[in-house]
């Protein structure tokens, strides 16, 4: 149920086709539909809308007590056609553009959001230091003589130290004429100890030293 213009004739005809087979706006007693649309005429209805004139004649009727009618009080826009009609199209082509418009904005937002977190994750992954990488080193120092105090050239080998540097354990073995060289074992990290350099540091105790070789060699 909706009419037309009340103060033009098409809405009068609205009105006085609908109320042919209504006697009221709303259900089947007079109620605020009724005194809502009856307050929207300026004037009684003419003798062409013999319906219309009907039920307001009757409305008017009840007097001052119109406005004290049962039920809801509702504007006239309820009623008519052009209020409830107008506005659809345009409020659903607007929805429309926000959804499309807002929805973009949120795809593109997420989308900055995971290309910045998977940048970060890649930075922070780059800057972690990975395994230390390590060898095991045996070396063979050996003695001028069978005089060499090996004690004391043990001694001064574990003597030379540096970051990444750690010394094992050691034993004599045997080479001929009563002379033994020291054997030793060392871990070194191998980005900070050069096994040339630590070579060159043992060989520095020359009263002691004859030379200094590797014996094996293994990453770990």
């Amino acid at each position: 149920m909706a009419f037309g213009d009340l103060k033009t004739n098409a809405g009068l005809k609205d009105l006085n086709e609908y109320l042919g087979d209504n006697s009221y706006i709303e259900g089947f007693q007079a109620s605020q539909a009724d005194t809502t649309v009856f307050q929207a005429l300026t004037s009684a209805p003419a003798a062409e809308f013999p319906h219309a004139l009907r039920w307001y004649n009757h409305i008017k009727s009840v007097g001052s007590g119109v406005t004290s009618l049962p039920g809801v009080k509702k504007d006239i826009s309820a009623f008519t056609k052009s209020s409830k009609a107008a506005p659809a199209k345009p409020a659903a082509a607007d929805d429309d553009d926000d959804i499309d418009l807002f929805g973009s904005e949120e795809d593109e937002e997420a989308e900055k959001v995971k290309q910045e977190r998977l940048k970060a994750y890649a930075e922070k992954k780059a800057k972690k230091p990975g395994p230390i990488a390590k060898s095991s080193v045996i070396l063979d120092v050996k003695p001028w003589d069978d005089e060499t105090d090996m004690a004391e050239l043990e001694k001064r080998v574990r003597t030379v130290e540096c970051d990444g540097l750690k010394w094992g354990v050691s034993k004599l073995v045997p080479l001929a004429y009563g002379i033994k060289k020291l054997q030793i074992v060392c871990v070194v990290e191998d980005e900070k100890v050069s096994i040339d350099w630590l070579q060159e540091e043992i060989q520095n105790f020359e009263d002691f030293v004859q030379s200094v070789d590797v014996a094996a060699f293994q990453k770990i």
